[in-house]
């Protein structure tokens, strides 16, 4: 295996190829030097979980014990923060209008630990932003769905909503509002 192969410039779990077919050991310092500079490459190109973060470095070959101090470092000096990207996560989440369901589901999708996840959805639900994103699904649903009869768009919206993970209290509130007789709201 060559160090092109080996897609960490010549590193392979702690030890540096020496192009006859062998590995030597390398000092524990530039394997977490280099474990390190994985690692911000990985956030340079999109914010993570610790979860993710930790099963992306592993995967690419490197000591757990080297990982585990990259990673508490990282968090140490707020590079990886759960609770941020959580809350990231669900402002990601309410412009696709996911309902609170599917917003959970995505965070812990993403790597999110369960608590972090819940409580990011709970604010989030008690602010009525769930509510408010499916009120925007309504109004997608209701002017995609003009000229078609009622049950057709209610169906339609009902089949969105649940897709998403909005509660049915939330897809039923909106409905009433967006999907009445006179479509006076279809705008």
């Amino acid at each position: 295996m060559g160090s092109a192969a080996s897609g960490r410039d010549g590193m392979h779990g702690g030890a540096a190829y020496q192009g006859t077919g062998e590995y030597r050991a390398t000092d524990a310092r530039q394997d977490t030097d280099a474990c390190q500079e994985a690692a911000l490459r990985l956030l340079d190109s999109a914010a993570r979980s610790v979860h993710d973060m930790t099963e992306r470095l592993l995967g690419k070959g490197y000591d757990p014990a080297v990982v585990q101090r990259v990673i508490a470092n990282l968090v140490r000096v707020g590079l990886l923060n759960d609770e941020a990207y959580a809350q990231g996560l669900v402002e990601h989440c309410l412009a696709r209008q996911l309902g609170a369901r599917g917003t959970e589901r995505e965070l812990l999708r993403k790597g999110v630990p369960r608590r972090i996840a819940h409580d990011a959805v709970q604010v989030a639900d008690e602010q009525g932003r769930f509510s408010q994103a499916a009120d925007e699904l309504a109004k997608k649903t209701a002017r995609r769905t003009r000229g078609l009869d009622r049950q057709t768009r209610l169906r339609r919206f009902w089949y969105a909503g649940g897709r998403k993970g909005h509660a049915p209290a939330d897809i039923r509130a909106a409905a009433d509002r967006y999907f009445s007789n006179d479509d006076h709201h279809d705008a």
